[in-house]
């Protein structure tokens, strides 16, 4: 898949107070509150500009700080096609798999990466694309794509649940 939209390129240690701010913790628990108020403080510009499909290029530690699902959940509600980073917090990582918010790791293509580039992802061969440079990450395993692919982990849960039932009522 080409990327024809914005790419947001942040630095290092980028925390969850940062992509959603934590006064807001207990006031905004759906999307649609959650998604004017995303790097708010960091980048007032990404709620009033993201688009669906746009990517998320950032440093190491990405995610860190407070467990919440409020970050994941904005971004994937806004539509970020995938976060491609150098590392990402761990709290951060399991809260976007559970959100369906695809996530790769890939320290060389964000320091190659220039602005207006072209990106491209092959999922199955664990590559991305820059430019005319290609940079592999390690391939996602089927469960994690079968959550993305749901919409998350509730959904995909159910579906199972649903393929368990209709398959005992036979």
């Amino acid at each position: 898949m080409t990327q024809k939209n914005n790419v947001w390129r942040y630095g290092d240690d980028i925390n969850t107070d940062m992509l959603f701010p934590g006064k807001y913790t207990y006031t905004c628990s759906t999307a649609e509150e959650i998604k004017p108020h995303l790097l708010e403080d960091l980048d007032p510009n990404f709620a009033k500009n993201v688009k669906p499909g746009d990517l998320i290029f950032a440093g190491k530690n990405f995610g860190c700080g407070s467990s919440r699902e409020q970050p994941a959940l904005g971004l994937k509600a806004v539509g970020i096609q995938a976060v491609v980073a150098k590392s990402y917090a761990r709290i951060f990582y399991r809260a976007a798999i559970n959100q369906g918010l695809l996530l790769i790791e890939c320290p060389d293509a964000i320091d190659s990466y220039q602005e207006g580039m072209d990106v491209r992802f092959d999922l199955a061969q664990g590559s991305i694309t820059i430019g005319d440079r290609n940079f592999s990450f390690p391939t996602l395993p089927p469960e994690i794509l079968a959550i993305r692919d749901a919409g998350g982990l509730l959904e995909y849960t159910r579906q199972k649940l649903n393929k368990q039932s209709l398959a005992s009522d036979l």
